[in-house]
């Protein structure tokens, strides 16, 4: 559910946010950078360093949309039947413990009512999180495609906003 969080951002929202600033060459420009810090952003003790700039710039152009996500995904949380409030409360709260992503991991947290970080694999080497959200029921099988109700519904929202900006 992080990854599906994450890459409604990534993939629609903050693509979306460039385009709607800057036409396809800055919604271009974003995935390029946002495809390198996927690729080469900190993959392997060999080339840490020179996934570091990758990663980081992508922090930098990432900074603005995943917080713009944070009302979005909280007004698609509400359109689904969860507590839009309860969801932007935690990501108010919780978002700050993850880079970036971390807002949006904690809006979803906040949407199924549960808490997503702790300890995961990333390559084989274990990674340790900080919990986000409330651990108020444990996790199962059908919040998977509720994450996937709320990336649909979300993207569909952002799409109706920027269709109207682009016929104003």
């Amino acid at each position: 559910m992080e990854t599906v969080t994450e890459s409604t951002v990534d993939g629609i929202i903050a693509s979306l946010f460039f385009a709607v600033l800057g036409g396809a060459p800055l919604a271009i420009a974003y995935k390029a950078i946002n495809t390198m810090d996927s690729l080469f952003g900190y993959k392997s003790d060999t080339y840490h360093d020179f996934g570091w700039v990758p990663a980081r710039l992508n922090d930098l152009v990432s900074w603005f949309p995943a917080r713009l996500a944070l009302p979005v995904i909280a007004i698609s949380t509400a359109l689904c039947g969860l507590s839009g409030i309860i969801s932007l409360a935690v990501a108010i709260r919780d978002g700050s413990k993850h880079p970036n992503s971390g807002f949006l991991e904690a809006t979803m947290a906040g949407a199924l009512g549960t808490h997503l970080g702790g300890t995961s694999f990333y390559s084989g080497k274990i990674n340790i999180k900080p919990f986000i959200g409330d651990n108020l029921r444990e996790l199962e099988l059908s919040d998977v495609s509720q994450s996937h109700k709320l990336m649909f519904v979300s993207s569909l929202l952002v799409l109706v906003v920027v269709v109207s900006i682009e016929m104003v």
